[in-house]
């Protein structure tokens, strides 16, 4: 895009306190600026007044801020802004209200039914968009050509379907013009299916656009992607912020002259291109300020670096964003920000709590960082505001940060320099409180000294960065350190060295974002070179300026999407191919009409492609693989998939067929910015600014310090040393070298990490490393299991966990954290040494499964490897992964059968079984025994030996990979060491549930209450489980006594040992009420009491399934009962199956949290023991035949109290076909029970109604045929309420809370997926 001479070029990053302005005047000179973000006492817009001062200053006239700017000398202006984020994050969007299918009007607020935390009893959950829902009569299903069906018709997908009833829009305009009365001028709509029939959308649009909305999201128009909630989302997040965005944008225009009329103005968007102004949407714009820093150092650090793959590591004030570029933008197309999934391009940014404010705490012998953090106000302690200590405070004790470097702008008037005194007195508290657990606590240790305080903080913060960057690299298969780490944002060069040497990395790249002498080419053509200047350049860094430079070097992006469901076969390349070309041609003709001409457009085509019969769609371009034979023209989309799932996932499935979920072209026109590298000599050997004192492991050192405006090209500074200007300090750590290279930026390179002396002895700064290293060991052995696995249950729907155990058996760390796996895989790994004895030998895995062997239902198959060590005789320590499989044999598919009532019935069963011997794999024995059960009278072995196969090796592999991580961990630091901190972590495990202990029994004295407490509830059988718990308040500990519960009982709600004990550590994790290690130290201060033959500890025969997803809900009730700490939540999981002979399908369905003290519980969420996902309702009704008729609360039935108890739900299916349903559900005759006062929820209901008419209560377990017609109406529990109804109401709202970051990018994604199992 070529541009007149004389004319100005302007990219601003108006981020949430600072605006960078990034200019290219006319000739080629560079000029920048950095100013508030906000400062209405000077001016009304940052990126105007950036604007006006840089015209100013260059042109030599005065410009009043009171007129608008003449645009005669500006060309065009690039910006990517915070105002969407901000207004998602305060819920300052909007007035919206949401218009979807009736009996769908709570599907938002449900969402997937999953919690966001697993151990917070209050379920925090974002609160929707919309403040009110009008249901719209009208209904689109897929056809099937059911006798009576109507005329199919064609969606764009190419699906036929059937319109079982047209929009309504004479009931509908009414509706409508009483929300226009009420003051709601943005609407979103969102009707099942129209991701391939928009017609119904597009009839409300229109309706609504003619009686006066002004802004209308149609789903269909926003993301035409398949699954309505992440779709409904994505629209009522459009509706919710494109409003703001054009209310800004309004604003930013008339700050000069004709509007920008003549001006090119474009926006960043999420996915890393540009868009026109007029263009630029809310549910686009969410990532439109780091998405600038991303395009920055792929544009930089990447062709610099020679194309080795980079990491980019942005470190705030409150967080840190970390992403990867190896070639091409890494982007994902569904992903939650502030509470909101989106579906649509983002670029993979990963935003972790940790950054410079983060807080620093020491709980229970274990160092702390985050994820609270202190805010722009008050800020750290050195800020002089009296805020809490936090990372930048302990590097400003160490010396790594020097205050004279800083302005003076702290203090309440803004005109005093950091506070160095005020860090140390913050951190003096902290380390009072380390020093006295060291010489009171279990471990008497010498205390440690201020700085030796501040140095665990920083190495405890540094390697929670680590984890994320781990995960991010791994989860495809990429290692961390083959990355060069691009540093950027104004914390990360403090820690940049020691992050990059943790991870293996030999290379840090600090850009230099603005040169003096900065040579470049314009947007477009006709930019000359700056004059050359006699004296040696010198570097004018800007810290955060990387992201305005990267708007700069943006290219401007059209891109073109729509639904597919052909499969990727020989038959349907030339349909494909049609519709590429299509996409293509609308991307073209977008970019010529903005000016572009078609030289400098080029397009890229991609596929969404997956297996058939998976969730796991790949989005594949084919740009390195060119048209074959048996391919597309537009490229080899089949082997490009191949090779992306096989270096992911580690496997292909040649036998299954391929499907096209969506197709989509990126056009991109070409007409960034282009830098030069202009290489220059060095003048001189740098010149040392000061000396100064900074503390590193060992002690203080002689560090020189630098300033980066003197330093010059080639330039070489040997650490420790500092190199600081006005916004930013970068820390060279000893052993590491930084250069200035001839393209002007400061590379480190890396030196190896020096080992340090650690002994056996606790020291709580290596307690918390430890804690985050056996962690990410476990984390890293589920993202290989999550690769290699084969099924759904593993890949996709990540039911598994897997652990690390110390040489008795006692778990170390288990990530992620699945409720109903948490005690139970110690107790397995436990009796299989009791068990075996001496006979484990190297290359020995075993495989187990069995309730009295620490099994929790038999589907959950545990792998358990053994680790010896040289030298040792006996295992040193083990690792394991407990994974669900879909089916191992027993009386129904899935081997969740409702009405079982000995183990045999519900599959195959493994005690002590070698499943690798001598590094042998038994297959032959391993298939024995999974077919085994065809040989009981009414069942049969398992329906899908391969995926049973396949997955028993990927947990093998996870395991070698647990193997793997910690005998490097046993290399680093020595056996002994790493064992002694096995200990170590679980025994801080049982200081921290020792001390809830203690505070529970201590309020209860206070009050003049007894320290035993007791609580007792039933199953719907009438079976009773009873608790008492004695309280030592000496020794902070606990006799949990199940002793009266019911025996035994002839069904399958007996709950193996094991399970009670998972309830346990989760029930004492939530009363903890904050982040420890869940491991054995857990439950060592409880001794718990279960009668042999009770319902909680059953004969080794007797049937489980039940026990493991429906009595293990009734545990928690009581034991949070016994505490008081919340009413019941529904106590159920609503366990439905559905399958006839060439179909099966099983889900758990939400209910009502229990309300507690403080908080109304949360309506249509799983609680407790499960958090399961459910499936979304177009998925549902395409992959199965049934018709979904409603999901929507259950008003009034949670419990009346001061503070409600949750609504369940109504969840109507209607069956297309004939098909066996089988209902395992409780709560169907005893209510969850209210507290202090409250009422209880209401009981759930399982109706059927017969096509005739006639309606048949289920009960609570039972199968059952069903026809076409038929319908299933399923009513689940509400949750307790909490205080007496009659009380005064707590005010309305909640009081406000500290500003919270908000995590998000692909590995946060995998958490809460792994955590929805």
């Amino acid at each position: 895009m070529g541009s007149p001479e004389g004319r100005f070029h302007f990219a601003i990053d108006r981020g949430g306190t600072f605006t960078d302005v990034f200019a290219q005047c006319p000739g080629g000179q560079v000029r920048v600026l950095k100013l508030l973000s906000e400062d209405p006492a000077n001016y009304a817009d940052a990126p105007t007044e950036g604007i006006r001062r840089i015209l100013e200053q260059e042109g030599g006239v005065v410009l009043p801020r009171d007129q608008p700017l003449d645009t005669s000398r500006i060309a065009s202006i690039r910006m990517g802004t915070t105002v969407a984020t901000n207004a998602l994050l305060e819920r300052r969007g909007e007035r919206v209200a949401l218009l979807v299918t009736r009996g769908f009007r709570d599907l938002l607020h449900v969402g997937t039914q999953a919690r966001e935390d697993l151990f917070d009893l209050a379920v925090p959950m974002p609160e929707v968009l919309y403040e009110e829902v009008l249901e719209v009569d009208e209904r689109v299903v897929l056809y099937r050509g059911e006798p009576g069906a109507g005329t199919p018709v064609k969606g764009r997908t190419g699906d036929l379907l059937e319109v079982r009833q047209p929009v309504d829009l004479g009931a509908l305009r009414g509706k409508l013009e009483a929300l226009l009365s009420r003051g709601v001028r943005s609407l979103a709509v969102v009707l099942m299916h129209s991701y391939t029939w928009a017609q119904h959308e597009q009839q409300v649009g229109a309706l609504a656009r003619e009686l006066g909305f002004t802004h209308v999201a149609l789903s269909s128009d926003t993301m035409p992607m398949v699954r309505i909630v992440p779709r409904g989302h994505t629209a009522c997040a459009d509706a919710y912020l494109t409003p703001t965005i054009r209310r800004y944008v309004q604003g930013f225009r008339r700050g000069f002259r004709g509007q920008l009329k003549d001006v090119q103005v474009l926006f960043m968007r999420s996915d890393g291109g540009l868009a026109p102004m007029e263009s630029f949407s809310g549910s686009r714009a969410v990532l439109s300020g780091p998405a600038g820093g991303v395009v920055g150092y792929s544009a930089t650090t990447y062709r610099v670096e020679g194309g080795q793959p980079v990491i980019g590591f942005d470190m705030g004030g409150t967080s840190t964003d970390v992403s990867r570029y190896a070639g091409e933008f890494e982007h994902v197309f569904e992903a939650s920000t502030a509470g909101v999934t989106l579906q649509a391009p983002q670029l993979d940014i990963n935003t972790v709590a940790a950054g410079g404010g983060s807080r620093l705490f020491f709980r229970s012998g274990l160092f702390v960082v985050g994820p609270e953090s202190a805010g722009a106000h008050p800020g750290p302690a050195c800020y002089r505001k009296g805020g809490p200590v936090t990372v930048t405070d302990a590097n400003l004790v160490l010396g790594r940060l020097l205050p004279a470097s800083f302005p003076c702008i702290f203090g309440p008037g803004e005109d005093q320099p950091l506070s160095s005194e005020a860090s140390r007195k913050a951190l003096e508290t902290v380390a009072a409180e380390v020093n006295s657990f060291l010489t009171n606590g279990p471990c008497p240790a010498s205390p440690l000294s201020l700085e030796e305080v501040a140095m665990g903080f920083v190495r405890v913060a540094n390697e929670a960065m680590c984890r994320p960057i781990r995960a991010l690299t791994q989860a495809r298969g990429h290692d961390p350190s083959a990355h060069v780490l691009a540093c950027f944002g104004g914390a990360g060069g403090q820690h940049a060295c020691a992050i990059a040497r943790a991870l293996g990395m030999d290379t840090v790249h600090v850009h230099r974002y603005v040169w003096e002498w900065c040579a470049c080419r314009g947007w477009g053509a006709g930019f000359g070179r700056h004059p050359h200047v006699a004296e040696a350049p010198r570097l004018r860094r800007h810290s955060g300026l990387l992201s305005a430079l990267g708007l700069a070097l943006a290219d401007v992006v059209h891109e073109a999407q729509e639904p597919c469901s052909l499969p990727y076969a020989p038959e349907t390349f030339v349909q494909l191919d049609q519709r590429l070309s299509r996409l293509e041609e609308q991307c073209v003709d977008a970019l010529r009409a903005q000016g572009f001409p078609r030289s400098q457009i080029s397009t890229e085509s991609f596929l969404h492609l997956r297996y058939q019969g998976t969730d796991c769609a790949l989005m594949v371009s084919a740009h390195r693989h060119p048209a074959a034979a048996r391919s597309p023209r537009a490229g080899d989309f089949g082997a490009a998939f191949v090779e992306r799932y096989m270096r992911e996932f580690g496997f292909v499935i040649p036998e299954r067929p391929v499907v096209v979920d969506d197709v989509r072209v990126r056009g991109t026109g070409r007409s960034g910015l282009r830098l030069e590298d202009v290489p220059r000599a060095q003048t001189g050997p740098p010149r040392i600014d000061k000396m100064t004192q900074c503390y590193f492991e060992g002690g203080y050192q002689e560090t020189p310090v630098y300033l980066l405006g003197e330093l010059a090209y080639g330039h070489k500074l040997q650490g420790p040393c500092l190199i600081i200007d006005s916004n930013s300090t970068i820390l060279v750590e000893p052993g590491c070298q930084a250069e200035v290279t001839d393209t002007g930026d400061i590379r480190i390179s890396v030196g190896a990490e020096v080992p340090s002396l650690v002994g056996a002895q606790l020291d709580p700064i290596h307690l918390s490393i430890f804690s985050h290293r056996f962690m990410s060991i476990a984390e890293q052995m589920g993202r290989i299991l999550q690769r290699t696995a084969i099924s759904t249950n593993i890949k996709e729907r990540l039911d598994f966990s897997c652990a690390l155990f110390g040489p008795d058996g006692g778990l170390v760390s288990n990530a992620p954290h699945i409720p109903v796996h948490l005690g139970a895989m110690q107790e397995t790994v436990q009796f299989q040494i009791q068990h075996l004895g001496a006979d484990l030998h190297p290359g020995d895995v075993l495989l187990s499964n069995h309730p009295s062997a620490g099994g929790s239902h038999l589907p959950d198959l545990t792998v358990i490897t053994p680790v010896f060590w040289p030298g040792q005789t006996r295992p040193v320590f083990y690792v394991a992964s407990r994974g669900h499989h879909a089916d191992i044999g027993g009386i129904t598919p899935g081997s969740m059968p409702p009405h079982s009532t000995t183990l045999q019935q519900e599959g195959a069963v493994f005690l002590s079984f070698k499943l690798v011997q001598g590094g042998v794999f038994q297959e032959e024995a391993v298939t024995e025994a999974l077919q085994a059960p065809g040989k009981i009278p009414g069942c049969s072995g398992t329906r899908n030996l391969h995926d049973n196969l396949s997955d028993l090796r990927a947990q093998v592999a996870a395991n070698q990979k647990g193997i793997q991580l910690v005998g490097e961990l046993i290399g680093q630091y020595g056996l002994d060491v790493v064992q002694a901190y096995m200990g170590h972590i679980q025994a801080n495990a049982e200081l921290a549930v020792r001390d809830m202990l203690r505070a529970f029994g201590t309020s209860r004295q206070a009050r003049g209450l007894p320290l035993e407490v007791s609580a007792e509830d039933h199953m719907d059988d009438g079976s009773p489980i009873r608790l008492r718990v004695q309280i030592n308040l000496s020794q902070g500990s606990a006799v949990f006594d199940f002793s009266g519960t019911g025996p035994e009982v002839f069904g399958n709600l007996n709950a193996p040992r094991a399970i009670t004990l998972s309830a346990l550590i989760y029930c004492l994790r939530c009363l903890v009420g904050r982040d420890i290690p869940l491991n054995q130290g857990c439950l060592a201060p409880v001794r718990v009491v279960i009668p042999r033959g009770c319902i909680l500890d059953p004969s080794p025969e007797a049937a489980v399934v039940g026990g493991n997803v429906l009595t293990s809900q009734r545990v928690v009730d009581v034991i949070l009962g016994a505490f008081g700490a919340c009413a019941a939540s529904q106590g159920c999981m609503n366990n439905v199956t559905l399958g006839n002979a060439h179909m099966g399908y099983y889900e758990t369905v939400a209910g009502g949290a229990g309300a507690g003290p403080g908080w109304h519980g949360r309506s249509g969420v799983h609680s407790h023991m499960t958090n399961t996902r459910i499936t979304d309702p177009e998925i549902l009704e395409s992959r199965y035949p049934v018709i979904l008729r409603r999901f929507e609360l259950r008003q009034g039935s949670g419990g009346r109290g001061r503070f409600r108890g949750g609504d369940g739900v109504v969840r109507e299916l209607l069956f297309r076909e004939e098909a066996l349903l089988s209902v395992l559900t409780e709560r169907r005759a005893f209510r969850p029970y209210g507290l202090h006062g409250g009422e209880p929820g209401a009981r759930g209901l399982n109706l059927l109604i017969r096509k005739d008419g006639r309606t048949v209560n289920l009960g609570g377990k039972t199968s059952v045929p069903v026809f076409p017609g038929d319908v299933f109406c399923l009513h689940t529990p509400g949750g307790g309420g909490y205080g007496d109804p009659e009380d005064p109401a707590p005010p309305p709202g909640s009081p406000p809370q500290p500003p919270a970051f908000s995590e998000r990018g692909s590995v946060y994604e995998y958490r809460r997926a792994q955590e929805a199992v």
